[in-house]
């Protein structure tokens, strides 16, 4: 028997760097709701595929990576069977595998079922890149969030200088980002782009907490809608 929807499904997507993980993480913690890191499983895979020498473009190898992976998402922590591979994932070469291994259409829709049966329930928060158009078309709110390419790049570039990773330039950062934005809105297979009905929010000059309070007036004002359907006679 299918589990009872317990609250919204929210879908949150759009390209690197544009701050999708941190205000994800923040939406959720403010509802009570469980987040969702899609981006993790690609990246998982694209660790597998990187550690086992399996190329990005052989999508049957690929996809059987993904039936036998045992993943595990907890928070901040991404789990392979029993091996914490949290910080593993984020390298930048891991971004790169990711975006390279997302446009096998084997690799989606081996991860698509386990997507949906993560945020099935509802109550949750989905952060990625096809979320709205094709995990969750259905999804209760959809969110598109982006920046400017040099900003995004300039958020990145912050990132990796504070996990350690000093030998990244700026430069390179950005042409890395540039080179993922044309593969994830070039892919044949459920390309990066904004739900016809996405709320689009351009990040650039928005702090966190300026994003995250946008999306939570988005899901009262949800609430509120379908809260007058349910009385009656309004």
């Amino acid at each position: 028997m299918a589990e009872t929807k317990k609250g919204l499904i929210i879908a949150i997507d759009g390209p690197a760097g544009a701050g999708k993980s941190t205000v994800s993480r923040l939406l959720a913690e403010r509802l009570g709701y469980r987040y969702i890191d899609t981006g993790a499983l690609y990246r998982t895979i694209g660790l597998l595929a990187w550690e086992q020498g399996v190329n990005p473009d052989d999508g049957e190898r690929l996809a059987a990576l993904c039936d036998a992976a045992d993943i595990t998402l907890s928070d901040t922590r991404v789990l392979l069977g029993a091996r914490d591979i949290s910080k593993d994932i984020r390298r930048p070469e891991m971004g790169q595998m990711a975006s390279e291994i997302s446009a096998q259409p084997q690799v989606r829709r081996a991860l698509l079922g386990l997507q949906r049966r993560l945020g099935g329930t509802g109550a949750a928060i989905l952060e990625g890149r096809d979320i709205g158009t094709v995990v969750f078309p259905d999804a209760d709110i959809k969110i598109f969030l982006d920046a400017s390419i040099e900003e995004r790049g300039r958020r990145r570039y912050a990132e990796l200088q504070q996990r350690g990773e000093a030998e990244v330039s700026l430069a390179q950062t950005l042409q890395d980002m540039a080179e993922r934005d044309r593969r994830d809105s070039q892919r044949a297979h459920a390309p990066l782009r904004p739900a016809a009905d996405a709320v689009r929010i351009d990040t650039t000059t928005l702090t966190q907490a300026d994003v995250v309070d946008s999306m939570a007036e988005l899901v009262h004002a949800h609430a509120s809608i379908e809260s007058k359907k349910e009385k009656p006679g309004s």
